[in-house]
């Protein structure tokens, strides 16, 4: 048997109809923006791997420091105990984070980030001896898989089976300058139950990679802020310049109280979540009454490996070059989509620093669901570039080490797709 065999004989894989699936590809190298298979063919991973892949892969800066810690120190428990690499870790992200984040709490995934999110935002409240259970978010949400992440995630066939055991969420609209007023009215009126508004700022990734402006949410948090409603930035997906600057949240004028982060964190070498907090928030949980305390934790909370990597990830996401290379990117996209505006084919082009979507027409509307998706998917496959349509949305994430020779090459297939389908 080969690998592909071998693999289906065992694996269960995501966001996967198992029996109409075609085999998996064996992937069994990686280098830079590319990823080899097993019988030798290239790829270039346009999506960062689930949009995790930063700097590359098998980048041998982060190999090197994962290597030293590994022959160190790699697991220990969290909670009594503490080790350099994820105090020097909260030191450095903090530094770069909104000025009231004060306090970092570890985890392993962007989901449960989410989790922890919510359950800080909730008893914080319960804490104070009040009681506020409704969660505001957008429509078309996606936070996660977990029950609590799904919970604030947009109703959908994703989360249909589990629809009775979902708790209570208000969704707005994302806002817009038409329709600010009317949102801020919905808020008002169930301001006093609401425990937080999370959001995922600028990009919603999943729902299609639909975008809204800074400045309209910039009003809508400011009006949460009066009406005292604690606020969830999820940047899991748009931290770490994947909107052209560090974070999402450096381009409102309002802060957040609590943000999420995972995907890009370690540079997508392996799984880690943050959760990070104000100072007030972290507050409501110091008492001698162990009944106000967070319970909430993980076997491998802030793995030394994993914060060893992330430290290595953060230093190359600072330096000149990389900043360079995420203006780059940023550029090129802007050119290219002035070449899409003009394809018969494609509508709602969007970008967002080195995240650039669109729509591929057809009769059947915008859908994940839509067909031509998996065909898109097989025609990128052929020429050797990982893409990954959400139906009929087409989209580009790619590691910040692409050239812009190897731009070039993904547009270039891209208008020879469009052409051919």
């Amino acid at each position: 048997m080969n690998l592909s065999e071998r693999d289906q004989a065992v694996n269960w894989h995501p966001y996967t109809q198992m029996k109409t699936a075609g085999n998996a590809i064996p992937i069994v190298k990686g280098q830079g923006v590319y990823l080899f298979d097993d019988q030798g063919k290239k790829y270039i991973d346009a999506v960062s791997s689930w949009w995790v892949t930063l700097h590359g892969h098998s980048h041998p800066y982060i190999a090197q420091k994962v290597f030293e810690q590994l022959t160190t120190l790699e697991q220990v428990i969290f909670a009594g105990f503490t080790h350099e690499p994820a105090i020097r870790l909260s030191e450095n992200l903090l530094k770069l984070l909104p000025e009231n984040q004060q306090k970092v709490f570890y985890s392993d995934n962007g989901s449960t980030a989410v989790e922890v999110a919510l359950k800080m935002c909730i008893q914080f409240a319960y804490n104070q001896g009040k009681e506020k259970t409704k969660i505001l978010a957008f429509e078309n949400a996606y936070h996660g898989d977990t029950f609590g992440a799904m919970s604030v995630s947009g109703r959908s066939v994703w989360t249909k089976p589990f629809g009775e055991m979902l708790f209570e969420v208000i969704f707005i609209d994302t806002p817009t300058s038409e329709n600010l007023e009317n949102l801020k009215k919905i808020i008002k009126n169930n301001a006093d139950d609401i425990a937080c508004f999370i959001y995922e700022p600028l990009v919603q990734g999943a729902a299609g990679m639909l975008m809204h402006n800074p400045e309209d949410l910039s009003e809508l948090m400011k009006f949460c802020r009066e009406q005292e409603i604690l606020m969830i930035q999820d940047e899991v997906f748009t931290g770490f310049g994947r909107t052209g600057k560090l974070f999402a949240a450096d381009y409102f004028s309002e802060k957040p109280d609590i943000m999420c982060f995972s995907k890009g964190l370690t540079g997508g070498t392996m799984p880690m979540g943050i959760t990070t907090c104000s100072k007030e928030i972290f507050n409501a949980f110091l008492s001698e009454d162990k009944y106000k305390t967070l319970f909430h934790g993980h076997s491998f909370t802030a793995n030394p490996l994993a914060c060893t990597a992330a430290l290595a990830s953060m230093e190359l996401l600072l330096n000149e070059e990389t900043q360079e290379k995420i203006n780059l990117i940023s550029k090129k996209h802007s050119e290219f989509s002035r070449t899409l505006e003009i394809n018969p084919k494609v509508e709602n082009i969007r970008q967002m620093g080195t995240i650039l979507a669109w729509d591929f027409k057809t009769e059947h509307g915008t859908s994940y669901f839509n067909t031509i998706g998996k065909l898109l998917y097989e025609e990128f496959l052929n020429k050797g570039i990982i893409m990954r349509p959400l139906g009929n949305v087409m989209y580009l994430v790619p590691p910040y080490c692409i050239t812009s020779q190897e731009l070039d090459f993904i547009y270039l297939a891209i208008l020879e797709v469009l052409e051919g389908v």
